[in-house]
């Protein structure tokens, strides 16, 4: 089947691959699992053996008519939606969500998941190595900023293990991987808005130093035990939620 660009699609086929990622996710029946663009169905099949139902969300209309007419409704459901639209908050809690990711709209993607994180057992993705990469990296390393920070105060992440461009149908012009995100068992009890808008100032001045970076006073650096000469890479994750804390605060 023709791919269709807008839709950024990159058809993994590799029956190898497949059963890597159907052993991370080792699905059990019973279990809540949704897959993320299913596309031609190579993985939707390998889940289907596992489990006795799947979810899944499929923005082309031509793949998602394609599935429904191979798989009756009582095993697959598939809903034809844009995923940045979906509302993840009707799963049960213990939701798990597996995908091939749009690369063209992975961190959208990724972002929206993390606002349902309490909803949700664990997720399993293919994603672009560099965005995995970007997402696993510890503070005060080049691959650090703001897509670390944000997710990395929502889940604990592994990189499970690399993905070769010939893997796909047409293969992309970048190395992928697959990534394990499970939710962090602390509930947030900070302002979502005001961490988004911290983290967004820091890392768009992330070659200047924190002073010129924030909006801080002396007397917060001060109270944060946080040196002000420090650049924003320097920072944990905890460290920004420390300063969304204290500016919410004042």
């Amino acid at each position: 089947m023709k791919t269709r660009k807008r839709f950024g699609q990159h058809f993994l086929h590799d029956p190898g691959v497949l059963r890597r990622i159907v052993e991370a996710v080792a699905p059990a029946p019973g279990e809540t699992l949704v897959e993320i663009g299913p596309g031609e169905g190579a993985l939707t099949r390998p889940l289907l053996e596992r489990i006795g139902h799947l979810t899944a969300i499929e923005i082309d209309r031509d793949l998602a008519a394609r599935l429904a007419a191979e798989f009756p409704a009582d095993r697959l459901t598939i809903t034809c939606a844009d995923v940045l639209d979906y509302d993840f908050s009707a799963f049960p809690p213990g939701t798990r969500v597996v995908g091939n990711l749009p690369y063209n709209i992975s961190t959208p993607i990724l972002f929206h998941l993390a606002r349902h994180a309490d909803r949700l057992r664990d997720l399993h993705f293919m994603l672009q190595l560099e965005v995995v990469q970007r997402m696993v990296a510890k503070h005060s390393t080049p691959d650090y900023g703001r897509l670390s920070v944000m997710l990395q105060t929502r889940f604990r992440m592994h990189k499970l293990f690399n993905v070769a461009p010939g893997a796909f149908r047409p293969p992309p012009k970048v190395d992928s991987a697959v990534v394990r995100l499970v939710p962090l068992a602390e509930k947030p009890d900070w302002d979502q808005a005001m961490l988004e808008k911290i983290v967004r100032e820091a890392f768009s001045a992330r070659r200047k130093t924190l002073r010129n970076a924030l909006s801080l006073t002396p007397e917060d650096y001060e109270i944060l035990g946080i040196d002000p000469k420090l650049r924003p890479e320097n920072l944990s994750p905890g460290d920004y939620l420390r300063i969304t804390r204290q500016v919410c605060a004042r």
